[in-house]
C-alpha cells in the first residue's frame, strides 16, 4: 500500500470533524467573537484546519498562520488551500508563493505558510497571535518545556485539540492476550520518541496547564471512534484506518517482545477486517481551550 501523509491528512477530516469536542469548539467560537483576529496554527499540515473553521463560521475575519515543519505538507497546502476555498465560493487571491486571500461578504482572510520546525519559527516570530491551534500536535512533543514556548506565540488564547491519551481499541478481538500486548508496546513506543512524546498527554495536560498557571477555559473528550456500515467506511476512512495500523507495524518491526510471523499475521489479518469493513477503531483523545495568564 502506498502510504501519503497529505492523503492520511485528507483521509481523517471527516474521522477530525466528528471527534472534536463541541463545548470546546463553542467556548472557541465565544472566545473569538471580536474579530479580526490572527491565529497561529502549529503542526498545521496541509491546512484541514484552517478549512474546517471557516466552514464552521468559526473564524471569518484576519490572518491565518500555518506552520508545518514537513516540505510535503506545505507543498500540497499550496495547491489544496486555493482548490476547497474556490469550491466553497470564496474568492482566491495569491499575494506570493505562500500568501493567499481569501474572501467572500462573509469572510476575509489572509494565509501565510511556513514550511519551518515549530520551535525555530518561535524564535523568528515577532509578533505573537491571538489565539494558538495546535491540532493532534502536543502528544508528539516533550512536557510541559515545550508547552511554555508554544505560549510565546500567542497573547493568550489556546486551543490544544486531539491530544491522545492512552487508550486504544481495535475490534473485533484476534487475540486478548496478543492485541492487549501490541497496544501495550505501541503505547509504550510513544514515551520513548527521540523527540518526546507522551502516550498520556491528555490528562497529563491538566498538571501541565496548571505549572504554567493557564487557566482552563473548556476542556473534554475528542475520541476517534471509526467503524463500518454495511461494508463499508464513511469518505476515505478505510485509507486512514490503513494508515494507522501502518504506525502500528513502524513502530513495532522487530520488537524483541513481539513474535515476527504473529505480529505479521495480526496485521495481516487486521488489514483484511478493514477491507472487509469490520474493523472498529477507537482512540481516547482530549481538547482543551485555555487562556496564558501574564
Amino acid at each position: 500500500m502506498d502510504y501519503s501523509f497529505p492523503r492520511y491528512l485528507l483521509s481523517k477530516q471527516t474521522v477530525d470533524d466528528r471527534a472534536l469536542n463541541k463545548d470546546v469548539l463553542n467556548a472557541l467560537r465565544v472566545n473569538l467573537l471580536q474579530q479580526p483576529v490572527t491565529v497561529i496554527e502549529v503542526g498545521a499540515g496541509i491546512g484541514a484546519m484552517l478549512k474546517r473553521l471557516i466552514q464552521w463560521d468559526v473564524f471569518c475575519t484576519g490572518d491565518y498562520i500555518l506552520v508545518d515543519a514537513m516540505a510535503a505538507n506545505i507543498a500540497y497546502a499550496r495547491q489544496w488551500i486555493p482548490q476547497w476555498a474556490a469550491e466553497a465560493g470564496l474568492s482566491v487571491e495569491r499575494l506570493g508563493p505562500d500568501q493567499l486571500h481569501l474572501g467572500d461578504q462573509a469572510h476575509d482572510i489572509r494565509v501565510r505558510l511556513e514550511c519551518a520546525d515549530v520551535f525555530d519559527f518561535i524564535q523568528k516570530n515577532e509578533k505573537p497571535a491571538d489565539a494558538l491551534v495546535a491540532h493532534a500536535f502536543l502528544d508528539l512533543l516533550p512536557m510541559p518545556a515545550s508547552l511554555e514556548k508554544l505560549f510565546l506565540l500567542t497573547k493568550g488564547l489556546a486551543w490544544l485539540t486531539l491530544n491522545f491519551d492512552g487508550v486504544t481499541t481495535l475490534q473485533p478481538i484476534i487475540d486478548d492476550s496478543f492485541d492487549e500486548k501490541v497496544e501495550r508496546l505501541y503505547h509504550k513506543s510513544m514515551d520513548g520518541r527521540p523527540s518526546g512524546g507522551d502516550s498520556r498527554t491528555g490528562r497529563k495536560l491538566f498538571d501541565h496547564l496548571r505549572s504554567l498557571n493557564a487557566q482552563i477555559i473548556a476542556a473534554g473528550a475528542s475520541d476517534w471512534v471509526v467503524h463500518g456500515s454495511d461494508g463499508t467506511y464513511p469518505a476515505d476512512e478505510k485509507y486512514f484506518l490503513h494508515f494507522i495500523l501502518g504506525f502500528f507495524e513502524s513502530s513495532l518491526k522487530a520488537h524483541p517482545e513481539l513474535d515476527p510471523a504473529m505480529f505479521g499475521n495480526w496485521l495481516a489479518e487486521r488489514h483484511a477486517q478493514i477491507e472487509r469493513g469490520e474493523l472498529v477503531y477507537i482512540a481516547h483523545q482530549m481538547d482543551f481551550l485555555v487562556r496564558k495568564r501574564s
